[in-house]
């Protein structure tokens, strides 16, 4: 239901208290003359959404002609001021759609863009001789763009950083119309006069701006599982990769027969019955022969420690 500024539509309201939506006309007593005066000779008010923008420039004139009459924390002020917000709504979405492609909802843009539409009608000066959408855009965008600066990020990069992604993108789209492909990071270094490694560096920082959870379930066509059952597991070998290399010299070093004892036994895997029978020694001998040489690698590696 929108609101009529007529004192007939003010009678029928007197028991209404005012819903969750800008609609405070509904709570105007009958009895409240001084409050009858401060919207009198305003003009009746379609339902938002039929007001086209001609309409909507030109009523909205009339209302902060006399938004400038009337008290800061009345309700006439109240009311004058949240009917301004409700004609002026369709500034705030054509400025979110610029906003689209982004990650956050659109909701959440509007809401945003809805605080600075508020802050340009409180700034508004009607003797400035500026359209008010002139004036009211700036800051709706710029309120927008603030919000995905300071909260959007999911990793905090330098102020330099966020807005040369910004440059990037726009300079990178443009280029794209314009070569039909994507553009090189010497063309980008070109088109912002920067260096390519400021351009790499600012290439890297938008990996910054969004973060997928690891539980995260992949697109339909996507066969594979969540990003952690992706990611690469414990490989607990690595844990003896360091005395493995540290090894090879000292094994190097050994005589013929101790290095293919060595390999017998622990490459192979055969028992020492076996490799005293592969090398026509016997079994205790093996057994010598394996312990000196694991004492003299041990003793190795704790003297490179």
């Amino acid at each position: 239901m929108s609101p009529r500024l007529d004192a007939s539509h003010t009678q029928e309201a007197t028991s209404a208290s005012p819903p969750e939506h800008l609609d405070p006309i509904e709570s105007i007593e009958s009895n409240d003359p001084d409050t009858l005066a401060g919207l009198a000779g305003l003009p009746e008010i379609p339902p938002y959404d039929e007001v086209g923008p001609v309409d909507a420039r030109a009523l909205s004139k009339t209302l902060f002609e006399r938004l400038e009459s009337l008290e800061e924390g009345t309700y006439e002020y109240s009311y004058v001021r949240n009917t301004l917000v409700e004609l002026n709504l369709a500034l705030v979405k054509f400025a979110a759609s610029r906003f689209r492609s982004r990650s956050e909802p659109m909701e959440d843009i509007i809401q945003v863009g809805t605080i600075g539409l508020i802050k340009a009608i409180d700034r508004f000066e009607l003797a400035r001789g500026v359209e008010f959408p002139t004036f009211a855009m700036p800051t709706i965008v710029g309120e927008i763009k603030r919000f995905f600066r300071d909260t959007s990020w999911s990793v905090r990069v330098p102020r330099r950083l966020q807005e040369l992604r910004l440059d990037l993108a726009k300079a990178g789209d443009e280029l794209a119309q314009k070569l039909d492909r994507a553009p090189t990071v010497a063309e980008l270094a070109e088109r912002l006069d920067l260096t390519k490694e400021e351009v790499v560096e600012g290439m890297a920082a938008s990996n910054a701006y969004t973060a997928s959870s690891l539980d995260a379930q992949p697109e339909e066509d996507d066969a594979e599982g969540a990003l952690a059952d992706r990611i690469g597991y414990e490989d607990h070998g690595l844990e003896g990769i360091e005395y493995v290399e540290s090894l090879k010299p000292l094994i190097a070093e050994l005589p013929p027969r101790d290095r293919q004892i060595l390999s017998l036994r622990f490459v192979a895997g055969l028992t020492q019955s076996e490799i005293g029978e592969e090398l026509g020694i016997s079994q205790m001998h093996v057994s010598r022969l394996l312990s000196r040489t694991l004492m003299r690698l041990r003793k190795g590696l704790t003297l490179e420690e």
